[in-house]
Parts: C-alpha cells; structure tokens; sequence
C-alpha cells in the first residue's frame, strides 16, 4: 500500500471518529442546554423568558445538525457542520451582552469554558478547529464585554480572558497530543493488521505447500509401485506375446471354417493385450519424477491418456465429444498437462453428476485450436455451471463446494500453477445452470529469443 493510500485510510477513520463524536455531542447538548434554564430563572429572573427562547432557537440549530450528520451528505462533509458546538457558544456570548451584568462580572462565561473543554473531548482530532474557535470565542467576549453600556470594568474582561485562553490552550494541547496518540495508534494497527495478512498468506502458502509435497509424494509413490507393477506385468505379457505369436503360425494349419473365428478371436486377445500394456505405459508415464522437461506434445495424445484414466466414469453415462485442429500440438510437458486435463475432467464428470438432465444428456466436450501462435484449449460440459460468488475463489488452494470426503479443493489450484508455469493462462466461462467452459492458453511451439 501506498503512502497516500494510507494517510487515505486515516483520514477517512477520523472521519469516521468525528461523526460519531459530533453525534454524541449534538445529542447530550439538548438536554444540558435546556435544563440551564432553571439556573436563568434563579440568575436572571426578567430576563428568563427571552433566555428560554434563545436556548430553544440553539437546541433547534442543534437538532438540525444531529439530522445533517445522519444524511449521505452530512456524513461525507462532517467538518462543514460547526453549528453544533457554535450555536450554544453564540446563545452565551448573546446572553452575557444582554444581561449586562456589571456588578457580578458575567458569571456565564463559565459557560464558554464548558462548551471548550466538550468540544475539546468529544472532538479530540481536529485541533485546528480547535484552535480557530478558541480564538475566536475569546476575541468574541472581549469584544462584547468592551461593547456593553457600560463595559465590564478591565480587571474582570482580564479575569476572565485569562480562564478562557488558559482553557483554550488545554483544549489545543490536548487536542493535538490526542491526535498524535491516536495516529500512533492507528500506525501500530495498520501494521498490525498487515503482518496478520502476511502472516495469514504464509500459513495458506505453507498449508498448499504441504499439501502439494504430500500429493508429489503420493504421485511418487504410485509411480514407484507402477514400476514394479510394470516389472511383474511385462514378464507375463511378454509370455502372452510370445503364445499369440506361436497361435498366429498355427492358424495355417485350421481348417478354412475354423480360421475365420481363430482370427477374430486372436484379434480380441491381442487387442486385451495391447490395452493392458498401453495402460500401464501411460501409468509410468504419468507418475515419472522426470516433469520438467517441456517439448511440442500432440494434444490428442493428451486428452486420449488422460480420458482413459476417467474411461469408466464415463462409458455409456456422459457423451465425449472431441474437436481439435488435426496435427494441433502444444509447447508444454506432457505429464503435467495430463494432469491438468485428468483434472479438469473429473471436474465435469463430477458436476455432471449433481445435474439432472430431462431433454439432453450429459455431454463434455474438449476443442482445440491455433490463433496467432498460441494453442487454445477448452473443456466444457452442460453441467450445473459455477454459482458467481464462487468464481473468485476457484482457484484458492482448499477451496471445494463438494461434500466432505470427496475432494480437498487442490485440482484447480493445482492446474492454475502448471498452466502459469508453462507461461499460459487459464480462464473460466460459465452460466449457473446451464454450462462450464475452461480455456488454456499455451504456447504452439517454443519461443525462440531474437538473440538466438
């Protein structure tokens, strides 16, 4: 975050402290304001009445600016509202100039220090407007004590003067001392909440972490076990070669009704054969540690390995369509975009699953095709689609809607950071209740530096 973005942030808190400070002092001035009127009454009986009206024009003043602080705009421009502290400063000064209390000196300038040390409190950030109104309540009542007929005798306007600018500086120092602690404060926090998020980011890290190293293990593993499954299987699939190789020399010696169903039968078993051993071929294939070499790969190639790791979640239940550029291939490792793709599809098949379909059947279909050299790739399927507060977290490691048990929420996690390592991008279109749709965008061939 940038410098301005922060004191941005801080002023806007202050903001947000003032409004809720001017608020408070706008609703406890009402009731201290009018309960004075019993103190007019005992100070100044003949004049109690016009005191009483003046203190209902303030609390009115008052009132209006608790309503401005509750409106949009208010809350936008709070400083322009001064009225709630100014108008009962404005109702004292007019009642000392009225009463023109020579003999007891203007014992309602008390008043005005009151109204410092709230406004002081309840205000406590802004020690400019501190300042300026301090100033000018005091050049206010000597101004009007000078102005009475006749003036308030010089020792008192002095005395007086002198409680009030003494007030006014404890307001001010107060003010700004205040300010400073809670810019401190507010500092301390910030930095606070930022190690909190940067701690938080490293946990979620080492958690996707930890996981990832816990699935390479697994992946390590297996491939570990596929290489002796592959050492124990070749052996019997070389015998079984080697027998179909000997029942092919004797297929001379049938008789000519029985050779055609010889054939037919030596083509399944070979067929049976061929398949176990492709399956165990790409098995090795796909759990070698050897993962980060990088070459043009046919993309058929891909999509056929990793749809024969999904073959039976997907006979005869959902319909596979494949449209690719003949020839398309991509500039990537071939593992790892098998696991891309092994993801992806078992993505499909499993939102397949929680839609019921009426008129159409479920269908998953992969495109291919070359735009200005680069291979894009899609994955779409007629599923219930993803719901739009979902999209931002797709790829956030652990993120899953499905039930507990049944996935941990790193495929696509995963998948983002192969296609990134590769220097591609992924994306996602979709439309709850209808279709998903996964793009890839990678390289067609191997980037060559101008250098070179």
């Amino acid at each position: 975050m940038s410098e301005r973005e922060f004191y941005s942030l801080y002023e806007d808190e202050k903001r947000r402290d003032y409004i809720t400070a001017a608020t408070w002092g706008t609703f406890v001035s009402i009731p201290l304001n009018l309960s004075c009127t019993f103190m007019d009454h005992a100070m100044y009986g003949p004049l109690a009445r016009e005191f009483f009206y003046s203190r209902l024009v303030s609390v009115c003043v008052t009132a209006l600016a608790w309503f401005w602080f509750k409106t949009k705009t208010g809350r936008a421009h709070p400083q322009c509202n001064i009225f709630w502290y100014t108008s009962p400063m404005l109702m004292i000064l007019w009642m000392i100039y009225t009463a023109n209390d020579f003999s007891r000196y203007s014992p309602y300038y008390a008043g005005l220090n009151i109204i410092m040390l709230g406004m002081g409190l309840l205000s406590s950030w802004a020690y400019i407007q501190n300042l300026v109104t301090s100033v000018f309540v005091l050049g206010a009542y000597v101004w009007i004590s000078l102005a009475m007929n006749p003036p308030q005798p010089i020792s008192s306007i002095f005395n007086n003067a002198t409680f009030l600018m003494l007030t006014a500086v404890l307001v001010v120092c107060g003010s700004v001392a205040n300010s400073r602690s809670r810019f401190r404060e507010f500092s301390l926090r910030y930095e606070l909440d930022k190690k909190g998020r940067e701690l938080e980011a490293s946990y979620k890290q080492l958690q996707e972490n930890e996981a990832q190293l816990v699935h390479s293990e697994k992946l390590a593993s297996l491939g570990r076990m596929s290489a002796g499954m592959i050492h124990e299987i070749n052996n019997p699939l070389n015998f079984a070669k080697a027998g179909l190789g000997f029942l092919r020399e004797k297929e001379k010696h049938l008789a000519p009704e029985q050779r055609a169903d010889f054939v037919d039968i030596l083509k399944d078993i070979e067929a049976g054969v061929g398949r176990v051993n492709t399956i165990v071929s790409d098995l090795r294939m796909f759990t070698h540690p050897d993962t980060e070499e990088r070459d043009e790969v046919p993309v058929h190639e891909i999509v056929t390995a990793a749809s024969r790791f999904l073959n039976n979640e997907c006979a005869d239940k959902v319909a596979f369509e494949e449209v690719l550029v003949p020839g398309l291939t991509v500039f990537a490792n071939k593992n790892k975009l098998i696991h891309v793709f092994t993801n992806l599809l078992q993505n499909s098949l499993d939102a397949l699953k929680t839609k019921k379909f009426t008129d159409e059947k479920p269908v998953v279909r992969i495109g291919g095709c070359v735009e200005n050299g680069t291979t894009i790739l899609t994955v779409y399927d007629n599923g219930p689609g993803i719901a739009a507060e979902n999209l931002g977290k797709i790829y956030d490691p652990f993120f899953t809607t499905k039930d507990v048990g049944e996935g941990m929420g790193l495929g696509l996690s995963i998948c983002y950071r192969i296609v990134r390592e590769a220097n591609g991008k992924i994306s996602v279109k979709t439309e709850p209740g209808k279709f998903c749709e996964f793009t890839i965008e990678l390289p067609a061939k191997e980037k060559i530096s101008a250098a070179n």
